[in-house]
């Protein structure tokens, strides 16, 4: 597995729990790949998984993990001492990355340590590298891509993207202006045959050139913002207004988060891209207008521990107006772990399988799920089950 952002909160988490689970220290949780509705599948062992990536900062995974369980509580220290020799290893893999055009909160990340040099080829021909000796090293049969990098800034739209021609020629005149990192890093993967993740709202990793880029490789990818938890609890909310004719007026919601995570948010142009995925799924699945609205503030105590209140207000019998709020709290990289292990399992089923494109069937696990106009949660789970359904027939025969 190659982790763009190998060094955050969420890929250490991601890396922790992997190697705890495959060594017996720790239950496989939240993985719906690990479940009854997954069985009957060959799903690539955990225990078999190495890790590796770019980030833009220097590090290690057993320094990380201690700074993490010092400020949040979890990746308890005696877990990481168990597994000292498996995150000096991986730490080993990593290589630093690129930043072109990142913007200044992103930019900032990297305190002073010097981002990939070079024009925009050379980036991403050095990116391709670095995945090439780290799958020869390890003697892997498939890598997987798994954007884990800040939000950026929204990538505003250009002639540039539509094609890949026309990209491809952006980037032989080194136009950095007309990409973010996750657009390098995307393109890197595409044009290497290389499975790819989008975990992040970033606009720019899947731009339609890029998209293009994949078909003519016959890759697989899915994308994209990871749905963990406020925008959880909303897809399996909402269907049950629409299923009752419990009109909604307004859902008012409100997050507060610290951590890098929350710093990149609190930047203007970087949080446009976040509220967007979040805000756009009520009137898919109600069917109607209403008013919604999120607000994300950067609390620096909370660390990586996010709070998100809603305010649901709605109209029932004889027009009368009542309200529903909740409150959710949790650990972001915690929920978001095991969802990155389930996509990178799917996703290197699918190259096994041969498959190609988008795997809408992933729709549940995302944001805003690309070429999926469905948000409700159940159905899209519903989608999920089938795909494993007719995977499973396949096999009999």
């Amino acid at each position: 597995m190659w982790l763009f952002g190998a060094h955050g909160g969420l890929a250490t988490t991601l890396v922790v729990g992997t190697r705890a689970i495959a060594r017996g220290l720790a239950e496989a949780r939240g993985l719906a790949t690990e479940t009854a509705a997954a069985a009957g599948i060959p799903w690539q062992p955990l225990a078999d998984i190495v890790f590796g990536g770019h980030d833009i900062r220097r590090g290690d995974y057993a320094s990380s993990a201690a700074e993490i369980h010092a400020r949040t509580g979890t990746l308890a220290p005696e877990l990481v001492r168990k597994l000292r020799s498996d995150l000096t290893a991986a730490s080993k893999n990593i290589a630093l990355g690129v930043m072109p055009n990142a913007g200044p909160t992103i930019t900032g990340l990297a305190g002073k340590q010097r981002p990939r040099a070079g024009t925009l080829r050379q980036q991403i021909a050095q990116v391709q590298r670095d995945i090439r000796a780290f799958a020869r090293r390890h003697r892997l049969d498939r890598v997987v891509c798994v954007n884990l990098t800040s939000t950026e800034p929204p990538l505003k739209p250009h002639a540039a993207h539509r094609s890949l021609a026309a990209f491809e020629r952006a980037l032989d005149d080194n136009r950095q202006q007309l990409v973010r990192p996750s657009a390098i890093y995307a393109y890197a993967a595409a044009t290497a045959g290389l499975p790819f993740v989008h975990f992040t709202p970033s606009n720019s990793a899947l731009l339609p050139a890029i998209r293009q880029a994949f078909a003519a490789s016959g890759t697989p990818w899915m994308g994209c913002d990871g749905k963990t938890g406020e925008t959880l609890v909303k897809t399996a909310l909402a269907p049950m207004f629409k299923i009752r004719d419990l009109r909604v007026l307004s859902w008012q919601g409100y997050n507060i988060l610290g951590d890098r995570d929350g710093r990149v948010l609190a930047d203007r142009d970087n949080k446009r891209a976040k509220v967007a995925t979040k805000d756009g799924v009520l009137p898919s699945i109600l069917g109607y207008p209403l008013h919604t609205h999120v607000g994300i503030d950067y609390v620096p105590s909370l660390h990586d521990l996010k709070t998100a209140w809603d305010f649901v207000h709605f109209e029932g019998f004889l027009g009368t107006k009542m309200s529903l709020q909740f409150t959710w709290q949790g650990c972001d990289a915690i929920l978001a772990a095991p969802l990155v292990l389930d996509l990178v399992r799917f996703a290197d089923l699918a190259k096994r399988r041969g498959e190609a494109g988008p795997m809408p069937h992933l729709a549940c696990y995302f944001k805003q799920p690309f070429e999926v106009d469905e948000h409700d949660l159940h159905r899209q789970w519903l989608m999920l089950t089938a795909y494993l359904e007719r995977v499973r027939g396949e096999r009999a025969r």
